[in-house]
């Protein structure tokens, strides 16, 4: 009977044991969010036990090791390498190596535009909510230093320079147009020039930054509308891009062997050289006509 009780001991340890640990976990990772500021008593009672990470535990680390990579760039762009490893081992050549390695900046580039194209919206968007909540404030009746305050947080960190200059009697409007020059911010410029004007009265105030978001709604509008129009030449450039690969993946089902011919034979190293010229020089011409659409396109919206 002893041994069997021992055996239910272990049994209903084994069944509560990891239950108590992760409510353990996840009270002292409430704890942990409260006392270094990094959430509101809210957010940290609002912990699941679906959405609580155990402290110290190996899914945190392992989140923070790849935030730590990403952040000392080693990003997605750095699967190229094994990616061209793996062809080449395929197809018995180098030569998909090193094109693999060269493919690194070249994605990397990639990215980080397309993240900086983001970045400019987001801050475009924050930009407006901006000119808004400032404006609703101003009509509820608050100071215009108190409404700015209360709005800025919503500009990310361009909020800190605002705010210390409208609470310590700094230079808003210089503030204002210093932020407008990071890319997507440039409507502040807009906000700098209203408050300079009408920072004495709240009402006079609060029309002009109205003006100025409604401008501002209108002219994402008119760059959303462009680039719905433009979606279709963007989807038909990838679409060819992607062709030589398609074509690689057909010939290798009908057993043509293409990797073989095009980096084993004089005639397909050839071929290759001359298909990845035309191909560049396709991507550059597509990305060429794109742009100058949408500067024919801001042109047009501004005159």
């Amino acid at each position: 009977m002893g041994g069997d009780g021992g055996l239910w001991d272990a049994a209903g340890f084994a069944s509560t044991g990891p239950g108590r640990w992760l409510d353990r976990c996840r009270w002292r990772r409430r704890a942990r969010l409260l006392l270094t500021g990094t959430a509101s008593d809210t957010e940290a009672h609002s912990l699941s036990p679906s959405t609580a990470l155990p402290v110290g535990g190996w899914a945190e680390k392992a989140h923070r090791l790849r935030q730590g990579r990403w952040a000392a760039g080693w990003g997605r762009e750095w699967l190229c390498a094994p990616a061209g490893v793996v062809l080449g081992l395929v197809s018995e050549s180098v030569l998909p190596v090193g094109a693999g390695l060269a493919a690194v900046p070249l994605v990397r580039r990639w990215s980080r535009s397309r993240e900086a194209s983001r970045e400019r919206e987001r801050r475009g968007v924050a930009v407006v909510e901006f000119c808004g909540a400032v404006a609703g404030d101003l009509r509820a009746g608050r100071q215009p230093l108190e409404a700015l305050c209360s709005a800025a947080a919503g500009l990310g960190p361009a909020a800190v320079p605002l705010t210390a200059a409208a609470r310590f009697g700094g230079d808003v409007p210089r503030v204002l147009r210093e932020t407008a020059r990071v890319p997507g911010a440039e409507g502040l410029s807009g906000v700098a020039a209203c408050w300079r004007i009408s920072a004495d009265g709240g009402a006079g105030l609060a029309a002009g930054l109205e003006r100025v978001a409604a401008s501002l709604r209108t002219e994402r509008d008119r760059a959303d509308e462009l680039a719905a129009q433009l979606a279709g030449t963007r989807a038909t450039g990838t679409m060819l891009a992607w062709l030589p690969a398609f074509a690689l993946l057909m010939g290798a089902a009908l057993g043509a062997s293409p990797l073989r011919v095009l980096l084993h034979t004089p005639v397909g190293l050839a071929c290759l050289l001359v298909g990845g010229l035309l191909e560049y020089a396709g991507l550059r011409w597509t990305s060429h006509i794109i742009r100058r659409a949408e500067a024919l396109g801001s042109v047009t919206a501004d005159g």
